[in-house]
């Protein structure tokens, strides 16, 4: 192998001395996952005390490495949550029908949810509104025409096939979602996930529906405020919703399918919903280490590797596991910087620019970590070229494909093809636009402040193998007890994928010229905010 590697010799000079003594085997990553993963850390929940055992590792990673201090105490920048907890036993959620009050059971039919702060009493009427999207790029409107004032909107979640997957996932934001929801008068809205692009089964939805919830303290950061409820309601139970309106959710979801436009309805019931919540505060952190640049110039400008720290901590048992460990997700990101870091160190490797090393807190809560740090970047924020983002590859199988989110977004995609061409490894788009990764990652948050963004992951093709054993890891083990050490995770294979995100740094960092969106990407538009 390192002979088939070191005859291509287009390889950055940094991977061919990794490669030299050897092809990695990926212990070393390994053994940071196994302490960021293991059960005295607790699951490294947003503000827990196995959270900052982890944020302290990573710092006396950073320090041993010798990476300069970029946070606002030393490596770590401290982050505020309020924390909202739904009290079950003193909230109820009943849908009313021909005047007859029909008792939701919270997490059996339905979840009342707390990223949304909900109002204390609800009583409003319902319309199904499609996708509930306002797209003015796209001519796309579910709203218009519809008597929408002071009711609930009922949506399915995903976008008309007529929109691009930019498009769509963009206006699947929670911001903008609510932004669409209130210009049409609405309160509030009720999603109903698509079967066919569930990550996770309902009953493990329901479970982390017990998990605390978090908002930025920070002011201004709130972006769903003034929404009074927000419900996810349980798919296998849509038909009591649909009941009277002369559909079926069975043909909703076969419209969706098949690329066709929703219809958009009247639904005769109202809900009512009253909800207490458990209020309090924590504190979090962000970590940032810069590994410095060689050239006079340039050594200002930043490209950045980040990846999240958090994970959901201790929750309800599932085969009498209560730590939600987070090993794939996303100790191995967490990993994955330290491993570079490590060997940029080791090497003695010389880039052009910056590297900025950013670990964030508060992912599982809603991106919030990397938001914070966007938004109050700790070093000047037209500094940042680029972010490259790691969030729970999974190393299962070998590395022979890679999914690059924002592929076709900005020039980083064509970093990323050539670096994995250089390594004998294909390269795709999100090839399931319909689960809105690229929105669901920390990237998207260096995207909404202009600085061009993607994120590997692991690839297979559809009916491979290694798909079956990709849904079958979401199925059993993403957001439960069993995404631990004890998992079998292809080392060598992780240790493939960090040469590929090291490399891929390394040209962009060495680049005569800044990453740039593409013409016709929808982002761009965010390069001139």
């Amino acid at each position: 192998m390192k002979t088939k590697f070191l005859a291509i010799g287009t390889i950055t000079l940094a991977v061919c001395s990794l490669l030299a003594a050897g092809a990695p085997d990926g212990m070393r990553w390994w053994s940071y996952v196994q302490f960021l993963a293991s059960d005295k850390l607790e699951g490294r929940n947003t503000g827990s005390e196995g959270h900052r055992k982890a944020a302290d590792f990573v710092a006396e990673q950073f320090q041993r490495d010798g990476l300069r201090p970029a946070g606002t105490q030393g490596y770590i920048q401290p982050v505020k949550f309020d924390t909202l907890l739904l009290d079950e036993n003193d909230s109820s959620l009943t849908l009313v029908k021909g005047g007859k009050e029909q008792a939701m059971q919270l997490g059996e039919d339905a979840i009342i949810g707390t990223r949304v702060d909900p109002a204390p009493s609800v009583d409003a009427g319902l319309i199904f509104v499609g996708y509930g999207l306002r797209a003015p790029d796209a001519g796309y409107d579910d709203f218009a025409g519809l008597d929408t004032k002071g009711k609930i909107a009922v949506y399915l979640a995903g976008g008309p096939g007529s929109m691009s997957s930019a498009l769509a996932a963009h206006y699947q934001s929670a911001g903008q979602r609510w932004a669409a929801l209130k210009s049409a008068g609405m309160i509030g809205a009720i999603s109903i996930q698509n079967p066919h692009h569930m990550d996770i089964p309902w009953p493990r939805i329901a479970l982390n529906r017990f998990q605390m919830t978090m908002k930025l303290a920070a002011p201004g950061m709130d972006e769903t405020a003034g929404e009074q409820i927000a419900v996810t309601w349980n798919p296998a139970h849509a038909d009591e919703l649909f009941a009277g309106t002369g559909h079926s959710f069975d043909e909703l979801v076969d419209l969706a399918e098949t690329g066709k436009q929703l219809p958009r309805f009247a639904i005769p019931a109202r809900i009512k919903a009253k909800t207490a919540v458990q209020r309090g505060s924590v504190e979090s952190q962000n970590l940032a280490a810069i590994y410095p640049g060689s050239d006079a110039k340039l050594k200002d400008e930043y490209v950045v590797m980040s990846a999240h720290i958090d994970h959901l901590g201790i929750g309800k048992p599932i085969a009498g596991d209560t730590i939600y460990n987070g090993a794939m997700d996303n100790a191995a990101g967490v990993a994955s910087i330290l491993e570079v870091a490590d060997h940029l160190k080791e090497a003695n490797v010389k880039t052009k620019r910056s590297i900025l090393f950013v670990v964030v807190t508060g992912e599982e809560k809603g991106l919030l970590g990397s938001r914070y740090f966007a938004t109050h970047p700790t070093v000047p924020e037209r500094s940042m070229v680029a972010d490259i983002n790691t969030d729970m590859y999974l190393p299962l199988y070998p590395l022979k494909l890679t999914t690059v989110y924002g592929l076709d977004e900005s020039t980083l995609g064509d970093d990323a093809r050539a670096v994995a061409a250089q390594m004998e490894i294909r390269t795709q788009p999100d090839p399931n636009p319909a689960r809105n990764v690229f929105i669901r990652s920390d990237q998207y948050n260096f995207v909404r402040q202009g600085i061009p963004s993607v994120m590997l992951d692991f690839g297979n093709e559809r009916g491979s193998v290694e798909e079956a054993i990709a849904k079958k890891w979401l199925t059993d083990r993403y957001h439960a007890p069993s995404d631990d050490l004890e998992q079998p995770v292809d080392k060598q294979a992780a240790a493939q994928f960090n040469l590929l995100v090291e490399a891929m740094i390394e040209r962009v960092a060495n680049a005569g010229a800044r990453p740039a969106w593409k013409p016709n990407s929808f982002f761009r538009r965010y390069a001139s905010n």
